[in-house]
Formats: structure tokens, sequence, C-alpha cells
């Protein structure tokens, strides 16, 4: 039971799901907030690895914690002070009456909105411009069930990757029994996605790019000799309509990072915080007998699904500050007329 080839498909594919960004660029801004917004009943788990994570609510996903469900997802730039972003995506799901009910009332709830974030402080030049609760809200009020943006969008625009400009990617696929898996990546590694030697992505995303010329692979590896590692992180969702425990999500989460690690290099070191969240929307099952290699075929395709999409935050990406885009570096590699952000 094997997953078909990942497809540039996005985090909405998984039926239920939607994805809003919101992000400022200029007069010292370069940053941003990307919300997953999750339908009633949806089981989370989560997976944190690296030295220096930044998060909000993750031991809530814990497997021996009471509450096996969450209502969004808050992947956001700030670092620390971001995580503050989540507190607006809380607002705006009290407005709707969504949450866990606390009360008779029907605002009377309070919403779980488990949080990352990524480090971008002062990269547009003022270290105090950082998302709030407003981003928060601004991002979950944008959230659509339809293909998001990707590239230099919402949480990615401050991003960056052993000094190229980092971003946000999606990716998708169907496993052999027609269950859905996708992916959404905040891609802000101090590794890098691609090979210095053949300046291409270690991983393949859904650009077909070509080999880039050997002046381009000369600039390309001279820029990234220079780059200093700065503190940084690779944050995301794993989603599935696979029926999936709250043990099981977590697992999923994990086996993410197998993905992450295949498309950037190094990966979990000290200056990452790497998490990666696993959702289930609990709409298909197997049958009891098929159930382990059924669960093995969804974390696979997790884990490439998470690949593609680290390598597609890079791809699409334009340039929001003063780190060049890979297409800035290589752009013979990219097919004619292709533009970034599909």
């Amino acid at each position: 039971m094997s997953a078909a080839r990942v497809e540039p498909g996005c985090l909405t594919d998984v039926p239920g799901l939607r994805v809003g960004h919101t992000q400022r660029v200029g007069r010292g801004w370069r940053t941003g907030t990307t919300v997953v917004l999750l339908p009633d009943g949806a089981t989370v788990g989560v997976d944190v690895r690296g030295g220096g994570p930044g998060t909000r609510e993750t031991d809530l996903l814990h497997p021996s914690a009471t509450i096996a469900t969450a209502h969004a997802v808050c992947l956001t730039g700030g670092s620390a002070y971001g995580l503050a972003a989540a507190g607006g995506v809380m607002r705006f799901l009290e407005e709707r009456g969504i949450g866990f009910s606390v009360g008779p009332g029907t605002h009377e709830v309070v919403p779980l909105v488990p949080a990352a974030v990524i480090f971008d402080l002062g990269r547009g030049g003022g270290f105090g411009n950082r998302p709030d609760e407003s981003f928060g809200h601004r991002a979950a009020r944008a959230a659509r069930g339809t293909r998001s943006p990707v590239g230099s969008v919402g949480a990615g625009t401050g991003a960056r990757t052993h000094g190229l400009q980092g971003g946000v990617g999606t990716a998708s696929t169907v496993v052999h029994d027609g269950v859905v898996v996708s992916a959404i990546a905040v891609v802000n590694a101090a590794g890098s996605v691609i090979d210095r030697d053949t300046g291409l992505p270690w991983e393949p995303g859904s650009v077909p790019l070509r080999r880039p010329t050997a002046t381009e692979r000369a600039a390309l590896r001279t820029h990234l000799d220079a780059a200093v590692p700065p503190l940084n992180t690779t944050i995301g969702v794993v989603a599935t309509t696979a029926i999936l425990r709250k043990a099981e999500c977590g697992k999923f989460a994990a086996v993410a990072h197998d993905g992450l690690a295949r498309a950037v290099r190094p990966v979990h070191s000290l200056l990452d915080g790497d998490t990666v969240f696993g959702v289930s929307t609990g709409r298909d099952a197997p049958s009891s007998t098929e159930r382990v290699k059924w669960l093995n075929a969804v974390l696979e395709a997790g884990a490439r699904c998470f690949a593609a999409a680290c390598t597609d935050a890079v791809l699409h990406a334009v340039a929001t500050g003063s780190d060049p885009a890979y297409r800035d570096l290589c752009p013979s590699a990219y097919p004619r007329g292709f533009l970034p952000g599909r």
C-alpha cells in the first residue's frame, strides 16, 4: 500500500482545513503570520525538535493530556514575541463561538490554538516590528479552504534559509486507498535546501528544474559558503483524512521530521526549533486487519509531502529583504514563464 507521487497541492486538499496569511514588508517590517483553521473534531498531535523551539500549547497535544483536539494552529514570525499572534486567532474563534465549551453560554468557550514561531526579528530593520494579536486575527479572517499562496507570504515573509530567502511551501498526495495527505512548511532553516555542488534542491518540489549554468552554480556556492547560519527553525503542519488517534497524530508529525531531514541539511541543530503539528480530520479508515500497513503508508506520505513542501517554500520565494531568492541566483533553472507563488 504505497503513496502516489507528491503533487503541487495545498494543505487544504484535506477537506475542512482553511489557511490564511497576513504579512507586512517595508518601513522596518519583514514578518508575517500563517493560520490553519481546523474542522470540528480534528485530532491533533505535535513533535518538537531542535535546540531552540518557540511554542505555545504543545503540552496540550501530548498523548497523556485530556483533550485530543485543537481549533487552529498558528505559525508565525517574531520569535517568542510572535506567540502573541495566537491570541488574535483565539479572539477570532471566540467571536464565532468556536472553542472548548466551559459554560452554558454560546460564547463561553476557550479556543485551543497551539502555535510555533520562527526567528525573524530585525530582518526588516526594526527589531520591535513583529506579529501581535492583530496579525493572528487578520490571518484567521483571511483563511480559505481553497489553494493558498506560497513563497514569501505569511510566516515565511521574513524567513531565511542559509542566506537565501525562505518561505511557505505546500504539497499533497493521495495514498492508494484514497486517503489524502497534505503539508505546509515554513522554512527558516539554518541548513540549506540546495545542494551547493549541483545547484539543485536535495529533494524535488513541484517545479521541474533544470541544472543551473556553471556561472550560476559558482555564484550560488560563493553565496552559500559565505552565509552565516542565523537563529532559525522550520515549522509546519501535516494533515490527513485518515482516522488517527492522538498518539498517532504525534507519530505522524514525528515522521514528517524525516521529510524535513531529507529536504534541509543539516537539520535539528542547536540553532533550530523545528516543530511539526500532525492533524487528522477523521474521514477515512481501513479494515482492522490492514491498519498497521495502512498507517505506515500514511506516515511515509506525510514525510514525502513535508519534504516537497520545504523545497517548494524556497523555489517559490521572492526576495523581501537583503537575502536573495534562489530564483535570483539561478534563474536558468526555472521553466520559461515560471511565476512564483502560483
